[in-house]
């Protein structure tokens, strides 16, 4: 299968392992979903190293917990118009391209990807979540094949 290359900003349809789900004992996510690429560590002679933050339609209790994806970039992406966060408390980190990626598009197994967040929505999401992760502890999920 032809993967994209994982870089930050790309969205992707990705089985998302809750920390709470983990610490319960799954080993895998109850719900396909999109989640943002914020770092893909490149390694010489070894596949990539992804991190990803789940996107979901619940608010954050606490504002600065997560960050609103505007309506038109949700549109070009191709997602549903409800409102959307990207939650900064928690991540995923796996080893690209992984046994998690789901088709963005149905009945087509290599669109894992629904495309790119715009350059200065990535600027903000960085600075906000450098800034949560610095408050506070956040949770990674380390995931294995």
């Amino acid at each position: 299968m032809n993967w994209p290359a994982p870089q930050p900003g790309l969205v992707i349809r990705y089985s998302y392992l809750w920390e709470r789900e983990a610490r319960e004992g799954q080993e895998e996510g109850v719900k396909d979903r999109p989640c943002a690429i914020i770092l893909a560590l490149l390694r010489e002679n070894d596949a990539p190293i992804v991190r990803v933050l789940p996107i979901t339609h619940a608010a954050p209790a606490d504002p600065a917990d997560g960050f609103e994806i505007p309506l038109a970039t949700k549109r070009r992406l191709g997602l549903d118009s409800d409102r959307s966060w990207v939650v900064l408390t928690e991540a995923n980190d796996f080893i690209w391209p992984g046994p998690d990626l789901r088709p963005a598009v149905s009945g087509d197994p290599s669109s894992v990807a629904y495309g790119m967040l715009p350059p200065g929505f990535m600027t903000a999401l960085r600075a906000r979540l450098i800034a949560r992760w610095r408050a506070g502890p956040v949770r990674l999920v380390g995931r294995t094949e």
